[in-house]
């Protein structure tokens, strides 16, 4: 049976510069983009595992490796860690990053395959790559200011006509996935034809987003290059450390903007301080490194924020939010009035 099985690593390294390594022991290959002509495969050999090297009771001095020196498995038991990179060029010249990598205290805990182009596939076709980790360790997705950890991402990356890193699409949520000993009859999906299967399987509460001192949970991710935004559905709730006034709150999801470089929290969102004070808007820009948060007003969705007897209702505008003090102001961008008042007499219009 002919096909192209996955690349299951051993060795820490950062991908995407058009080439992939295999080695002998895990009984997989991968081909390069642009490979040369090469006999018919052999018989996929049985997988092997290493047994591990005996260390010596006292081991003799030696030097110490350098601090960024990967490091080195010495049989398949010890994991594999790696690290794919989704590089976005933007409309104002700027290339923005989207990481996503796993490190893992062994492999009996998930499990890292990199699937390249089929024999029926144009050789630019995209690499997929599937990362998956249980408990306690985490699959790490950097998308701008958050870190996003999750159990499971398959990573779609296609790559620019120069063989470097190009964009592509991420889908990540919990589930499993596992290496498959034969390719199932008939099999058609890119990743069942590397003999790779995943089971996504997203629930609430299991891709944690944390972004400085504020944490958010949410059900599945998908990034897709179309727009270049990050999609976490919901529900979404979140908490932020404060020792005086902590907060907490709820929206429908959460998009990361990876052009603008913005993380917005979307519909019907939520926010309440320990102090009393409680905020709602359609959307809010949440900007943790900033200590801000805006609450942007609609004539279809106001944004208001009430403390006692403190009442603040805009349609139009935004309610800029203290993040570290809970204290707000009105603003607005640009041109133009802001609509709305105080419910305590002070009427602003």
């Amino acid at each position: 049976m002919n096909r192209r099985p996955a690349l299951a690593l051993t060795l820490s390294l950062v991908l995407g510069w058009g080439f992939f390594l295999a080695p002998a022991h895990t009984g997989l290959a991968q081909t390069a983009p642009n490979p040369t002509p090469q006999p018919a495969p052999l018989p996929p050999p049985e997988r092997v595992t290493t047994p591990p090297t005996p260390v010596p009771s006292e081991p003799a001095p030696s030097e110490p490796a350098p601090s960024d020196s990967p490091p080195a498995s010495t049989d398949a038991e010890e994991g594999t860690p790696a690290t794919l990179e989704l590089i976005r060029s933007g409309k104002d010249g700027k290339d923005r990053t989207i990481r996503v990598s796993r490190a893992t205290l062994g492999d009996s805990s998930g499990m890292f395959a990199l699937c390249g182009p089929q024999e029926d596939e144009p050789q630019d076709a995209p690499t997929m790559a599937v990362f998956n980790e249980r408990d306690p360790a985490f699959v790490t997705i950097t998308i701008d200011k958050n870190k996003i950890e999750v159990p499971l991402a398959v990573v779609t990356q296609r790559n620019k006509p120069d063989g470097s890193s190009g964009d592509g699409r991420v889908e990540a949520s919990a589930g499993s996935a596992r290496f498959l000993d034969d390719v199932p009859a008939g099999a058609k999906d890119r990743l069942e034809r590397c003999a790779v299967e995943v089971k996504p399987a997203p629930k609430p509460d299991t891709v944690l987003v944390t972004q400085g001192k504020t944490h958010l949970k949410g059900k599945n991710l998908v990034y897709d290059e179309s727009d270049g935004i990050a999609r976490i559905d919901g529900p979404i709730t979140f908490t932020r450390e404060n020792d005086k006034d902590p907060l907490k709150g709820k929206s429908e999801r959460i998009e990361v903007n990876v052009d603008e470089e913005r993380t917005l929290l979307v519909g019907n969102v939520v926010l309440e301080s320990a102090g009393g004070r409680i905020s709602k808007a359609g959307r809010v820009e949440y900007d943790d490194a900033k200590n801000e948060a805006r609450l942007y007003a609609s004539a279809e969705a106001p944004a208001e924020s009430v403390k006692g007897s403190d009442i603040l209702r805009l349609s139009s505008g935004y309610i800029k939010y203290n993040l570290e003090t809970n204290d707000v102001v009105v603003a607005k961008e640009g041109s133009g009035n802001i609509t709305g008042e105080f419910q305590d007499g002070e009427q602003k219009k």
